[in-house]
């Protein structure tokens, strides 16, 4: 074992310790909890040894407010010499809870090798993983080229807006600045993430006509027109999509085919606060509000996903009287994915081959991440996830992630960092 493996080796408490940390504090999103608190964390600890640090705050981006501001942090080392940087990128905010805990969501409980928490694996370990590793190349390296950065960043789980599209659109990713791109999201510390499907967002609203409950027929029901839309879905487009296939090599086998959620769906009366005691109202829905996220493939155009929503609703109306609708687009991103032979992919491939002993498989996410705000806004396609935890267990009740994962991923990172910058 060479200097800088035996170095991370060594920082294994530490890492535990920061990652605890790190759960410790509930950065829960929405609505945006704690964001200020857990930047600190991070920029006191890199200000401490030495490194640059820049807190900011996503001021009028989506979801910032007074009361939740958006912050990001961004901490900086300079080599001693001209050179590539390498910025390690890790969103701080986690989803809800949720049920079904048998760990204290937010204790960092430390047991038979794991560490539960909500955040453990997405990805407040990569985060400090990131960190540790970072930490670990600069004391064995410290004639390195470069620079290096480590980024904690706002709102991921919810779109990113606040965090790295802000960022990006601030120059904070710009090729210039940044020539590799590191995301530590829990892809399985043997696989390296190229990029991931597109998706779209969008609301598809029935519309219909009020009246008293008693005399249903003096209405028009929206609710019943959804009814007819739900059945269009599962008669045409489920199999249409099915029958979608991409050559993206995207994780799980299930998500190689286009996708469609149906999100939510909401009509009629609006619901009630807990408190109220009352009856509802007896009238005829007037609208019905369905949300959908389709997710789609490479090969596809996002016109004609667009379109064959457009023609499922004009069947419908063919068949039914009074029959009107709207669809109204919430977001949209494209899918992207970086080539096998980009630098970054290639570097990590050897550090993963050399610290594990068997090469990575590229894997593509079924979901987006940040990486689609790097590349669209930053214009940065050297870009990748890479990063310790099971995808799997992200925010599902007792979270873990494992600590020999973490450093074994610190240690292909730290590589990667040599290799790049050493």
């Amino acid at each position: 074992m060479d200097q800088l493996q035996s170095e991370i080796e060594a920082r294994t408490d530490d890492l535990v310790s920061l990652t605890q940390d790190l759960i410790r504090i509930p950065t829960l999103n929405p609505p945006g909890l704690h964001y200020r608190d857990i930047c600190s964390l991070v920029g006191e600890r890199m200000g401490a040894q030495g490194w640059q640090v820049e807190m900011v705050r996503a001021e009028g981006a989506l979801g910032d407010s007074f009361k939740h501001p958006r912050w990001n942090v961004i901490c900086r080392l300079e080599g001693k010499r001209p050179g590539d940087c390498l910025h390690f990128n890790s969103h701080h905010d986690v989803v809800a809870v949720g049920d079904g805990w048998t760990f204290d969501p937010f204790a960092a409980t430390l047991s038979d090798g794991r560490i539960y928490g909500r955040g453990a694996c997405d990805m407040k370990g990569g985060l400090a993983t990131s960190i540790i590793a970072a930490e670990a190349f600069a004391a064995t390296h410290p004639d390195f080229a470069g620079a290096i950065e480590i980024s904690a960043t706002a709102d991921e789980e919810s779109g990113g807006f606040g965090g790295v599209a802000y960022l990006a659109e601030k120059g904070f990713f710009d090729p210039a600045r940044v020539q590799h791109v590191i995301i530590p999201e829990p892809l399985n510390k043997d696989r390296i993430c190229l990029g991931h499907r597109g998706v779209w967002w969008a609301e598809i609203e029935t519309k219909g006509h009020i009246a008293h409950g008693s005399m249903p027929f003096l209405g028009d029901c929206a609710v019943r027109h959804m009814g007819a839309v739900l059945d269009e879905m599962e008669a045409t487009l489920f199999p249409l999509l099915a029958g979608k296939r991409t050559a993206m090599p995207v994780v799980p086998e299930g998500a190689r085919q286009s996708t469609l959620n149906l999100n939510s769906i909401h009509g009629g009366e609006p619901v009630q606060d807990a408190d109220y005691t009352g009856l509802p109202s007896p009238c005829v829905p007037d609208r019905c509000v369905l949300t959908i996220d389709r997710r789609f493939l490479i090969e596809e155009d996002i016109a004609e996903v667009k379109r064959e929503i457009t023609a499922m609703m004009e069947r419908v109306r063919a068949r039914r009287p009074d029959f009107r609708y709207e669809i109204r687009d919430l977001f949209e991103v494209m899918p992207t994915m970086t080539p096998e032979d980009a630098p970054i992919v290639q570097v990590v491939q050897d550090a993963v081959q050399d610290i594990l002993g068997k090469s990575a498989e590229y894997v593509v996410s079924p979901g987006t991440y940040d990486q689609k705000h790097i590349d669209r806004i930053g214009r940065l396609k050297n870009c990748i996830a890479y990063g310790p935890g099971i995808l799997d267990l992200a925010h599902q009740p007792d979270e873990w992630i494992g600590v020999q994962d973490m450093v074994d991923s610190a240690k292909v990172m730290a590589l990667a960092l040599r290799r790049l910058l050493g």
